[in-house]
């Protein structure tokens, strides 16, 4: 969560403007009731108020926000089913954690991590260990936490004392790890991007490798492009460097994204519990696994790749509890409805939601790239995602410029650029999800037409500063 500041931005309006916010109707009985006094914005408000009053001041608040459905920077889901909603609302009082006061609801997560470890090929699913988690960052740093205590018990000779444990990573991870490395004293090592290669690549990843390498990170669709890193290659290549050198390098697979379409759409790709060199796996059950924000999960090969002493076995209201996370309470309502789709769909709807997706992405990448005004630099063929620049001879304008445009009609499409050795290279990226129609594609290609004269006619780009000329950041 972004951190804010307590004290207020603003002043505060004087309590007559501040009653103007008020509108006489939101008076249950009397209209002129709730136009007497104004509630404050950054202190607790005196007394109490109606609930028809408060509920109209927080949702008519609220509609300055974009519309989620045509934001098109998110992974997140923004669309389930009807269905869907009831049950999450029928079990959002109960507290996930509390497995004995709700066995059935800990029973689902179970089931969904016996469906997640068939899905993602375990030589034996009944040895799996697994957990829900409040979303895919999450997962990261279980899994990163598994990874160093792992390196650690086989370095205790040297740890903490000597040696400081390592982290190899593309350039192109989500914050996540970086946050999993600054808060737990793990020097990263990154691969920077080069030429048109815009993730990991293997051999240099190995090349990074030494005795305090705790891991490496394989990532199954950059939020960057939308590409699979080689995960099977990058397997191999830690396989040669162990016949070199006999370092035994595990990988943890961060398929956010991916872990929850390449299932469905690439089953001949190997990149999960099929290479032995996997040890775990995470993914974000509110991205691709169409479930609303609010669950992860991360599943373990086995006992042996999760350290017992990470494990806490907690008697909580008269049960024995074994928990492993980072938060404790939570609601269990994201936990149900990820049952509730996987019990929905099945592995045929799946496949039939995320190829949609796909055919949706692909579809509109080679429309925007037949304007001719662009360059792709993903198609959307692997996740549903795509990122495109400008073409070459395009001055009068940049993608900050199509950004800030397509804002102006509602749309949130984000403009960014690379990190090393790519820093020059500024991109537009769409995510198409679940929800994201053909027709939806279409008013978006329409809105690009619209824009583009006036964009062609400037006399240069508007957006001398990169950094400030979107509000999207990786």
């Amino acid at each position: 969560m972004p951190l804010h500041k307590g004290s207020p931005q603003t002043a505060e309006p004087s309590d007559a403007r501040r009653r103007l916010a008020l509108n006489p109707f939101y008076g249950e009985a009397d209209p002129i009731a709730g136009m007497e006094s104004a509630p404050p914005r950054h202190r607790l408000p005196d007394g109490p108020m109606a609930p028809s009053t408060a509920y109209g001041l927080v949702h008519d608040e609220l509609m300055l926000d974009g519309n989620s459905r045509l934001n098109l920077a998110t992974f997140v889901t923004t669309w389930m089913e009807p269905q869907a909603g009831v049950l999450m609302g029928e079990c959002r009082d109960k507290n996930m954690i509390d497995k004995d006061e709700y066995p059935r609801t800990a029973e689902l997560e179970r089931r969904c991590v016996a469906m997640l470890a068939d899905l993602w090929n375990a030589p034996d699913p009944s040895t799996v260990v697994g957990c829900s988690t409040t979303g895919s960052s999450e997962a990261c740093m279980l899994a990163g936490l598994a990874l160093k205590r792992r390196w650690a018990g086989r370095n205790a000779d040297r740890y903490p004392a000597t040696a400081r444990p390592n982290l190899v990573m593309g350039i192109n991870v989500q914050v996540c790890w970086e946050k999993f490395c600054t808060f737990w004293e793990v020097e990263p090592r990154t691969v920077p991007m080069e030429g048109d290669r815009f993730h990991l690549d293997p051999q240099a990843a190995a090349d990074l490798c030494n005795e305090n390498t705790i891991g490496v990170v394989g990532i199954l669709g950059s939020t960057f492009d939308g590409s699979y890193e080689p995960v099977a290659e990058l397997c191999a290549a830690l396989d040669a460097l162990q016949e070199r050198t006999g370092l035994d390098v595990p990988v943890h697979v961060d398929g956010a994204s991916g872990a929850m379409v390449a299932p469905f759409l690439d089953e001949d790709l190997v990149w999960d519990f099929r290479l032995p060199r996997v040890s775990s796996i995470n993914t974000s059950g509110h991205k691709y696994g169409l479930v609303y924000p609010g669950v992860g999960w991360v599943l373990w090969r086995s006992p042996a790749e999760l350290p017992e002493e990470l494990v806490f076995r907690v008697n909580y209201l008269g049960g024995d509890m074994p928990t492993f996370a980072l938060n404790f309470s939570r609601p269990g309502a994201q936990v149900v409805a990820q049952y509730y789709t996987f019990l929905r769909l099945g592995r045929e709807g799946y496949r039939a939601v995320q190829q949609a997706s796909r055919d949706v992405a692909g579809g509109l990448a080679e429309r925007i790239e037949a304007i001719g005004d662009f360059r792709l630099l993903t198609r959307g063929d692997q996740l549903p995602v795509f990122a495109l620049t400008t073409a070459p001879e395009v001055t009068a304008y940049d993608v900050f410029d199509v950004s800030r445009r397509l804002r102006e009609q509602g749309w949130l499409v984000p403009a960014y650029t690379f990190p090393a050795n790519r820093q020059d290279l500024a991109v537009l990226r769409v995510v198409c999800r679940n929800g994201f129609s053909s027709d939806l594609a279409a008013l978006l290609l329409e809105d690009i037409g619209l824009i583009l004269p006036d964009l062609r006619r400037q006399p240069y780009p508007m957006s001398h500063d990169r950094q400030a000329a979107t509000a999207f950041h990786h």
